[in-house]
Formats: C-alpha cells, structure tokens, sequence
C-alpha cells in the first residue's frame, strides 16, 4: 500500500469478490467485480435489492468473460427476469457495454443523465467526430508524429462499438439532486463533470453509502481528457468544481468506487486528488518556459511505456492540464507552421 493510500480506511482489507460471485456490503447492497481487458483490469459493479427484485449499478464491457459472469450472478440472485432497473453512471464501455444486454434479458429500465446517455448513443454508432480516427488529425495537431501510434489509433473505428455493441433506445433520466427510492431507501444523484460528459454518482445518507463511479477513487487519479469532439474543452476545471458537490458529505462515508476497493475517508481522498493535480499543474507551468505541444508534456506526466489506448487517455490528460492554465491566461497557445499548436508562458 503507498503512502496516500495509507491514509484511506478500507473496512473490507483485502477482500475482493470472485468473477460470478456476490458480496455483501451492507442490508440490500452486494458488490460484483467483473474483468476489463486493459491495463486497468476490473470494474466495481453494484447489486441493490429492490422490493420485488433488484437493481444493478453499472455493466462492465460487453465481451464473453463479463457476460459469463453476469449469468452465473443472475441465476444466484433468482434470474434475469427479477431485474428491475439498470442505472449507469456515465457512458464509457466499461460501465454501460453490457446495459442493453441486460435489458433485452429482463425488460428493466434504463437509468442515465442526458449527457451520459446521448453520448453512448453517439459512440456506439461510431459517429464522425466521436469514433476512433477522429483522435488522429486532433492528437496530431498537438503534436503526436508516432506513425505507428497514429496507424494504431486509426485502427480503433470500431473499438467503442466492439465494447458497447448497442445502447437500449429509451431511457430514464437522471440528474443532478434528484431523489430515488431503490429498495426502500432514499438515494440522490450528485452529478459530475469533466470525466464524462455528465456523470451520475449515487448517494444514500441513512446508510451512509456514495457510489462514486470514476469521479472518487481511491489508489489512481480519475481520468480528465481534452478529446476532439470537444477540442477547445477545460474538463480539468470541470472536475475539480465537481469535486466541491461532495464537501457536505461525511468524512466516515463510505466510498463504493468503479474501480479500487471500498473506503472510508472522503475528504482526505479528495484533497489528495486535488493535490495531485495542483503538483501537475506547476510541472506543466515550469515545463511551458519553453514552448511545449501536449504530446511533449506527456513523458512528464507519464513516465512509464504506453500503448495506444493508455496514450490516447494520456494526451488527453496532458492537454486538459495545459488548457487549464491556456483557459486561465496563464499560458498562451500559437500554431507552428505546420500547425501544431504549442503553450507557453504568457
């Protein structure tokens, strides 16, 4: 365990639950953990009791050892057909991939904010400016030159949809501050962005639960990405603003995060995270002295070998760092004669 997360209670220590299996967490509510196959290689998912049935918080990627285990967990909880509601927290593959599935099988409702929603929508039809080879002429101007890497990305058409094949054709609203009732007790949405376009956590007070999805997590930094359907966006702004929307919650919350074990110990976490980004805001500072594109200012971030998904996330934190302080007037951005853009010190 490093040293800030040291500073976390985990109330579970270092139990974890098996691929197809359940374990409780409290009256109503057991955790799933499925396989991801990227370098991060599981996603938490969330089983709450309902009246007559049950609810599921998240879906994983809809590849056969998800789908493997979501059917050994459905057959130990009675089946498919007591499923009454799938609630999404934001629309990346590994948190909605399997959300139609689920439906199809049970004939449960869909449960996601506008944002989140339209957004899987748009990808899991691979759409021009959100699918895969619209990252190329964007990662280009900032100056990625790797014709490997953009061959790489340029491949990567059809990988959204690989992971989501379909996203069900209606769905429920979530949004920020409403109340749910799901299994008796009173649940709200705190909303977020700058991870996702408009990303739902879900909290209950008389348990003492937060479901943080990505925006809280406990051992890495959530992912904050300038991407190039949005290509002049300050999503790192964005986070950091969402973060204030959990200060009234309890330090002794306890935190149900996408990915990382269950713990306690919010406010420390939160303060951790924007510490982190503080430190990587003054390296990019010191860095910009001399002009710098955001594929430069990865190696400064990211000190370790990438491959193309983990440099699409990277250049994409690298520039969300940079536009903060571009946004700020702290920086100052030109077009090189090529046209690939670089920030400096204003």
């Amino acid at each position: 365990m490093n040293r800030l997360e040291s500073q976390l209670d985990y109330p579970f220590g270092e139990a974890l639950p098996a691929a197809g299996a359940l374990l409780p967490i409290g009256p109503g509510l057991r955790w799933l953990r499925m396989p991801l196959p990227f370098a991060l290689d599981h996603i938490n998912l969330w089983l709450l009791d309902e009246d007559d049935g049950f609810s599921v918080v998240d879906t994983g990627v809809a590849l056969e050892p998800t789908r493997t285990a979501w059917e050994q967990v459905l057959t130990s909880v009675g089946g498919a057909g007591r499923l009454r509601r799938v609630f999404v927290t934001h629309c990346h593959p590994d948190h909605v991939g399997n959300a139609d599935w689920l439906c199809q099988q049970s004939g449960a409702s869909l449960w996601m904010t506008t944002g989140e929603y339209a957004f899987a929508r748009m990808m899991a039809a691979a759409l021009p400016g959100v699918d895969g080879p619209a990252a190329v002429p964007h990662f280009e101007r900032h100056g990625l030159r790797d014709p490997a890497m953009l061959a790489q990305l340029r491949a990567r058409k059809s990988y959204y949809p690989s992971l989501v094949p379909a996203v069900p054709h209606a769905y429920r609203r979530l949004q920020h501050g409403q109340a749910l009732q799901i299994g008796g007790r009173r649940w709200e949405v705190i909303a977020g962005f700058g991870h996702s376009p408009e990303h739902a956590a879900l909290y209950c007070a008389e348990a003492g639960w937060l479901l943080s999805g990505d925006m809280v997590l406990p051992r890495i930094s959530t992912n904050v990405s300038v991407f190039a359907v949005e290509p002049e966006a300050n999503p790192l702004a964005q986070y950091l603003d969402s973060l204030r929307a959990y200060a009234d919650l309890p330090d002794d919350t306890l935190v149900l995060p996408a990915h990382g074990r269950p713990f306690r110990g919010l406010h420390t976490r939160i303060a951790q995270l924007r510490a982190h980004h503080a430190e990587r805001l003054a390296e990019v500072i010191q860095a910009c002295a001399t002009p710098q594109t955001a594929a430069s200012i990865v190696p400064l971030m990211f000190k370790r070998p990438l491959d193309a998904h983990q440099l699409s996330f990277a250049l994409g934190e690298a520039l969300a760092h940079l536009h903060k302080l571009w946004h700020e007037g702290m920086l100052r951005r030109a077009a090189d004669a090529d046209g690939v853009l670089h920030f400096s010190l204003n």
